[in-house]
C-alpha cells in the first residue's frame, strides 16, 4: 500500500476533535505536516496544539455550509475528511429506546457525515486522492450484529452504507472512501473498562487519511486489516 509519509501541504478536517480520538487523529495529521481543521460543537473546547479549532455542529447544516464556503473558500483545498463526531447509548433493545435517542443518535452518527460529504465532497474531487475516512463500528456489521443498542448500531451500519456509496459514486473522480473500527476505546464513549487506549484506536483511521491515490477504497477496516461489513 502507498502511503504519504508526509501530509504538508495537504488540509484535513477532523468532526469531534476536542476529545477521544478525534482529537487524537487531529493531532496525528498535525504532527505529519497536515493543515487541521479541528471541528467542535463549543468555541470553548480544547483542541490539540497547531490545529485551527472551527465551529462545527455536524447536526446543524449552517455550520458544516459555513465551513465549506468560508475556511475552505480560503484554503482553496481539502484533502481529507475524517467523520468522527459521534454519540452512543447502550443497552436497551429497540422496544426501550427512547425516541429522542434514535433521533439523536441517526442525526449525529448518520445525518451528520452525509451532509458533511454533500457540502465537501466537491472540495475532495478536485484532485486526485482525496480521503474520506469515516469513523465506524464493528457493532454496525451487518455479517456480526448483536443485540441491544438499535440506534447506535443501525447508525454504523448506515455510515458503512454511505461508505460503499461514496465509492461507488466517485472512485473513478480520484475519491477513496473508507471505513474503520477503531475497537473499544477508553473514551467518554467506550468508558474506563475499554481494552484500548486512545492512541490504539487513532492509529488505523490516521493510517487512512495517509492513503494515496489509487489506493483501496470502499473497505472496512481494522487494525489495518479489511473486515466484513
Amino acid at each position: 500500500m502507498e502511503l504519504h509519509d508526509d501530509l504538508s501541504g495537504q488540509v484535513a478536517l477532523v468532526t469531534g476533535a476536542n476529545r477521544g480520538i478525534g482529537a487524537e487523529i487531529a493531532r496525528n495529521l498535525d504532527d505529519l505536516g497536515a493543515t487541521v481543521y479541528a471541528g467542535t460543537r463549543s468555541m470553548n473546547s480544547d483542541v490539540p496544539d497547531g490545529c485551527e479549532q472551527v465551529l462545527l455542529d455536524v447536526t446543524q447544516e449552517g455550520d458544516i455550509d459555513a465551513i465549506a464556503d468560508g475556511v475552505f473558500g480560503e484554503v482553496g483545498r481539502l484533502d481529507i475528511l475524517v467523520n468522527n463526531a459521534g454519540i452512543g447509548e447502550f443497552g436497551d433493545d429497540i422496544v426501550a429506546e427512547p425516541a429522542e435517542r434514535i433521533d439523536r443518535t441517526l442525526a449525529t452518527n448518520l445525518r451528520g457525515p452525509m451532509l458533511l460529504c454533500k457540502h465537501l465532497v466537491p472540495l475532495l474531487v478536485q484532485r486526485e486522492g482525496g480521503r474520506v475516512v469515516n469513523v465506524s463500528s464493528g457493532m454496525g456489521a451487518l455479517a456480526d450484529m448483536g443485540d441491544g443498542s438499535p440506534a447506535y448500531r443501525v447508525s454504523k451500519t448506515g455510515l458503512n452504507g454511505l461508505t460503499r456509496y461514496l465509492h461507488a459514486q466517485y472512485n473513478e473522480q480520484g475519491l477513496i472512501a473508507n471505513a474503520v473500527c477503531p475497537g473499544w476505546v477508553r473514551t467518554d464513549m467506550g468508558g474506563s473498562e475499554a481494552d484500548r487506549p486512545v492512541e490504539k484506536g487513532a492509529e488505523t483511521p490516521t493510517w487512512l487519511c495517509r492513503f494515496a491515490p489509487g489506493s483501496e477504497s470502499g473497505r472496512f477496516w481494522r487494525d489495518r486489516e479489511r473486515i466484513d461489513w
